[in-house]
């Protein structure tokens, strides 16, 4: 049997292990993907390092945001073919379930999610059930369309699909690191009003202005919200998203709405932020919605922004590891050096 390299999380806190294991073989409704390049996030430092995202056996093979070339498909597979370039939606969806057929996919009552439910991305070939994968465009590199299964898709489902972005609303953006910058970029091309970017480094601040923010705030200093509604004319704005997965950024998200807003939290912890007296919350008329993940529809659109120039995510691959160095890759993302937005690894050959 033909064997392969994976980086396996065998008890969290502990490095991977880089190891030699079976090439998978695909079920007649799968496809056998070589994968060109895995993205990392947040949610893999959950999983390896602070093992608070439970798994559902070890040892298993990391990755969730993965793309690479069909080089085998199952008996029952008609719809891709050897060649065919696909990116995998993070968790294989069952299809069928009502979350399923109502297009909210990452909400799949059976969904086995890559890196916690099934083997992921972090290894030369992988195997993903052929409805669950999503054709790459023609122009969109691997890298891309990688990130964009998750650290793109999930601001813009944020954006769209949960907060309801009107434009010429006014955004903020509580943690501008993958997830937040790409939430500046997405309000700016949604037609976002006033873009707000708060976080605690200078530089995410800066890196935000330029990608279109209009203001960057430090949360630490005490007259940042005093700041932003002087600069909205004494007002909030109308949605605020968290990215951050912190009870204080999350209590900050809620401080920063107008009347009638809406506070998204993404970020995921196990902090309980604290919401508003019952009076102020209610008679404010204002929300707060948990957003997870993304739709497969949201893929699909980002592909095209992509193809059709009205989104470059050039910039956002700040650094490419090999497959053996999938630990530095984990620990670079773990020392939040600043000027990071995605790390990718490049499995090869």
């Amino acid at each position: 049997m033909a064997e392969m390299m994976a980086a396996r999380l065998v008890k969290p806190g502990e490095p991977l292990s880089i190891e030699s294991i079976s090439v998978p073989v695909p079920e007649a409704d799968e496809v056998l993907i070589k994968v060109a390049a895995c993205g990392l996030c947040g949610t893999d430092i959950h999983l390896a390092v602070d093992g608070d995202i439970p798994v559902e056996r070890m040892p298993i093979t990391l990755g969730h945001e993965a793309a690479g070339t069909v080089v085998g498909v199952g008996g029952d597979v008609t719809d891709y073919k050897e060649g065919d370039r696909v990116a995998m939606f993070p968790g294989a969806y069952c299809g069928e379930c009502a979350y399923c057929r109502a297009g909210r996919h990452s909400l799949c009552e059976n969904s086995k999610v890559y890196g916690m439910a099934r083997d992921g991305g972090l290894a030369h070939y992988m195997t993903a059930p052929a409805r669950a994968v999503i054709p790459i465009p023609d122009g969109v590199p691997f890298e891309i369309a990688a990130i964009i299964t998750d650290g793109v898709s999930t601001p813009l489902h944020a954006l769209r699909g949960r907060g309801k972005l009107v434009e010429g609303e006014a955004v903020a953006v509580v943690g501008c690191g993958g997830l937040g910058t790409h939430a500046v970029m997405l309000a700016k091309l949604l037609g976002a009003g006033t873009i707000v970017a708060v976080d605690i480094q200078p530089e995410a601040r800066e890196r935000a202005l330029e990608l279109g923010a209009d203001l960057a705030l430090d949360p630490m200093d005490a007259d940042a919200i005093k700041t932003m509604r002087s600069h909205l004319g004494r007002r909030g704005v109308d949605l605020a998203l968290e990215f951050v997965g912190r009870a204080k950024t999350a209590e900050m998200a809620i401080k920063l709405l107008d009347k009638c807003g809406r506070a998204v939290f993404v970020g995921v912890g196990m902090e309980r932020p604290s919401l508003p007296p019952m009076i102020a919350f209610v008679g404010r008329e204002q929300s707060v919605i948990g957003s997870f993940g993304m739709d497969r529809a949201d893929i699909e659109d980002l592909f095209l922004m992509v193809v059709e120039g009205r989104l470059d995510l050039s910039g956002s691959v700040s650094a490419r590891y090999s497959l053996a160095d999938a630990n530095d890759a984990l620990q670079h993302l773990v020392r939040k050096e600043t000027g990071t937005v995605r790390v990718v690894v490049v499995p090869g050959d």
